[in-house]
């Protein structure tokens, strides 16, 4: 019996100290769990200066930190871009594809902390970083109008900013419901909601957005499950347009049938309606 009794003591005491040390793990780690900052490739951005050398562009935040990217601005008056890349994005490779977006001007600015921006990413910079993009450059008299482009984490921040600014529309790729919602499901034991500083919540916004939104999904995203993205898309307020991509995973979505296609598709839509 006292064999039984230490065991049960030892099952006893693992089971609270798991809870005990995980959980402050997660909640001082979580900074680094959704934000991973990638640096600029020199030789890139000596490419870039080289080859659109009226494109750097550098904006001053209220609390005094630089932002940096690139505005690749279309010969014409025309509509505007906006892309937010996903959380381990570098987004000035975007440029890269930019003959998917003829006759449109692109807006690339990097994350704080990520390129050569400076500071440090978190949900409330990040999201009024984006509102002092749109705010910028929709003063620009060659901007006739704008769309946000968001990638997995910058899904989110680009359906912020179409709650707090009038755009005409949105590409998300691999959008979520929240980040709450999709850590929950990969924790399902932790009290996520108690632990998560950045909560990104995308489905607060969407019943009132009445935009119309193009929604691209990988069938086997092993990152955000296409039920968080059908999620956000069922919850929409305006005109919903969606392809899941076969054979697709969550980093090379890109490459997947039908998505460059569906892009170009969309932002034609969207120009015959402005």
């Amino acid at each position: 019996m006292s064999l039984i009794k230490s065991l049960l003591r030892i099952i006893l005491g693992t089971l609270i100290a798991i809870p005990l040390l995980l959980y402050p793990f997660l909640y001082f780690m979580q900074d680094k769990l959704i934000f991973m900052p990638r640096k600029m490739d020199n030789h890139f951005l000596n490419w870039i200066r080289k080859e659109y050398p009226d494109a750097e562009v550098n904006i001053k935040t209220p609390d005094n930190v630089t932002l940096h990217g690139w505005y690749l601005r279309n010969e014409k008056p025309s509509p505007l871009l906006i892309y937010f890349g996903g959380n381990a994005e570098e987004v000035s490779g975007l440029i890269m594809d930019i003959n998917y977006f003829k006759g449109w001007s692109l807006l690339l600015v990097n994350y704080r902390g990520y390129g050569l921006s400076e500071g440090k990413p978190s949900e409330k910079n990040l999201l009024n970083d984006a509102v002092l993009l749109y705010d910028t450059f929709s003063k620009r008299a060659e901007v006739s109008h704008i769309v946000a482009y968001g990638r997995s984490l910058g899904t989110g921040i680009a359906v912020h900013l179409a709650s707090q600014r009038p755009l005409k529309g949105l590409i998300l790729v691999s959008p979520y419901d929240s980040i709450r919602s999709v850590a929950q499901k990969v924790y399902p034991y932790v009290p996520v909601s108690l632990l998560l500083k950045h909560h990104f919540d995308a489905m607060k916004y969407a019943p009132s957005i009445k935009i119309p939104m193009l929604a691209l999904i990988a069938e086997k995203d092993e990152i955000i499950s296409p039920s968080h993205s059908l999620a956000l898309i069922n919850a929409w307020g305006g005109h919903t347009s969606q392809l899941m991509i076969p054979n697709m995973g969550h980093n090379n979505i890109t490459m997947g049938q039908g998505y460059w296609n569906s892009i170009i598709g969309f932002l034609k839509q969207l120009k015959t309606e402005f």
